[in-house]
């Protein structure tokens, strides 16, 4: 168990040091920018329709506080997906995610826009997804990451693979790794022991 500075009270309590798999830290450290598919990751996969034909779809908060964390260590959350739909596009706003492509089938073409836009490239990427759709970004990335749901061919190629299934808190598990990396974990924890709590997520 890792210790936080003694400095108050808070502080003394320890928290929880993930074990990282060899050789994951080292892809993990440069990380600068996460490319995350949606459908079966940041969701179960399911797809609700409407009476109305609207795709509906459940996300996990767990997810998304570790989203809002993720960025505020100073690492881009972006999101790459081949579905598009109002809910999806509010779910991202209220996540305050700004970099995405939405309804694209050709995801590394976006991926590879983004990272030209933000002055990155694939050696300072991680990505997570779930589905062969996702295997050009899991291949071209540092860091490659698909859920304990994902189809083997995914899993195949990931660095990692999470315990949690998507929609149930792999997108957050990533981010804890990534988070703890960075030396951002200790910090964040600290200030939500602290009392410096943001709105739900």
């Amino acid at each position: 168990m890792n210790q936080l500075p003694a400095t108050t009270p808070q502080a003394l309590a320890p928290y929880t040091a993930l074990a990282l798999p060899e050789g994951l830290f080292a892809r993990a450290k440069n990380v600068r920018i996460v490319f995350f598919d949606v459908d079966g990751v940041l969701t179960d996969g399911s797809l609700y329709y409407s009476d109305q034909g609207e795709v509906l779809k459940t996300f996990n908060s767990l997810d998304g506080h570790g989203l809002k964390m993720l960025q505020r260590a100073g690492i881009v959350a972006a999101i790459i997906s081949g579905r598009d739909s109002p809910a999806l596009r509010t779910r991202l706003g209220h996540l305050g995610i700004n970099h995405f492509a939405l309804g694209t089938e050709d995801k590394l073409p976006a991926a590879e826009k983004l990272l030209a836009q933000l002055g990155l490239t694939w050696g300072q990427a991680g990505a997570m997804g779930d589905d062969w759709p996702d295997l050009p970004l899991l291949g071209h990335a540092a860091l490659a990451c698909a859920p304990a749901n994902a189809h083997h061919e995914a899993k195949a190629v990931a660095h990692y693979t999470t315990q949690a299934r998507g929609g149930h808190g792999a997108a957050r598990e990533l981010i804890d790794i990534l988070l703890q990396v960075s030396g951002q974990y200790a910090v964040q924890l600290e200030k939500h022991r602290a009392g410096n709590l943001e709105k739900n997520a």
